[in-house]
């Protein structure tokens, strides 16, 4: 069993940065697939970024050239870093992890079988 949870949320203004870190335990997920997801009011749970064990990363349009994900295998750690933060961006963060292999746009199609607790991010206009 992996337990993921999930920091960093909170209230920026439009154009800040805030950085969502994902701690796991129970085991290593060096070779998991790890995911953020995110949920605005009114809107569906929608796919963020994904990193897989090989580090090879991929965005939704949205997230690109503005969100990065990275991760650090030695500490079982999983960040998001949103820079340019807009107000659409306010939504419930989640991260999640799948032992599914995945590159590019299938990482949006895996099972991801654990998920964090979510964290609020609100940027103010």
């Amino acid at each position: 069993q992996v337990q993921l949870v999930a920091s960093g949320g909170g209230l920026v203004q439009t154009g800040g940065s805030l950085r969502l870190s994902c701690a796991a335990s129970g085991r290593t997920v060096s070779s998991y697939v790890m995911a953020w997801f995110r949920q605005a009011p009114g809107q569906e749970r929608e796919f963020v970024a994904a990193i897989n064990s090989r580090g090879a990363t991929y965005y939704t349009d949205a997230a690109k050239g503005r969100f990065a994900i990275s991760r650090d295998n030695a500490k079982n750690m999983v960040y998001l870093q949103m820079n340019s933060l807009q107000p659409e961006d306010t939504a419930v963060y989640w991260c999640a992890a799948s032992s599914d292999y995945c590159a590019d746009d299938g990482c949006t199609r895996i099972r991801y079988l654990y998920w964090a607790q979510g964290t609020q991010v609100t940027v103010s206009s």
